[in-house]
């Protein structure tokens, strides 16, 4: 199975804690996290994927969101080296964005406007 994921998510599967959106929309994340931590194939979108499925925000496949969480994958795919379509193994995605990003200290340059920015800094 190959698994469609915006790339900004490759920051919040780093810090999510079991808090979100809905309870729909957590439990997908749980489940998610869960498939993830096997390394499967994924694609890594700058639009709805797999994670959004389950939001509330998305309506009928189209984020409400949709033009801030797109400059956040925007960045995380430069910063990370990777085209929009890329596939690879998850684990080697989590590596670039941990590398790239999250040790550097830069997430919050990308995201911190987010409202879970919170729950990101513990």
């Amino acid at each position: 199975m190959i698994y469609r994921i915006r790339a900004h998510h490759g920051m919040c599967f780093a810090f999510f804690r079991g808090e979100g959106y809905s309870g729909e929309f957590t439990e997908n994340m749980w489940a998610m996290k869960e498939k993830l931590e096997h390394n499967p194939e994924v694609v890594l979108v700058q639009e709805t994927d797999d994670v959004c499925a389950h939001c509330p925000n998305n309506m009928e496949g189209q984020c409400t969101s949709a033009k801030k969480v797109a400059g956040y994958d925007r960045q995380v795919l430069a910063r990370c080296g990777i085209m929009p379509g890329t596939q690879m193994g998850w684990k080697e995605f989590a590596d670039r964005v941990s590398e790239n990003i999250l040790r550097p200290g830069r997430r919050e340059e990308i995201c911190g406007g987010c409202q879970w920015n919170a729950l990101c800094r513990m």
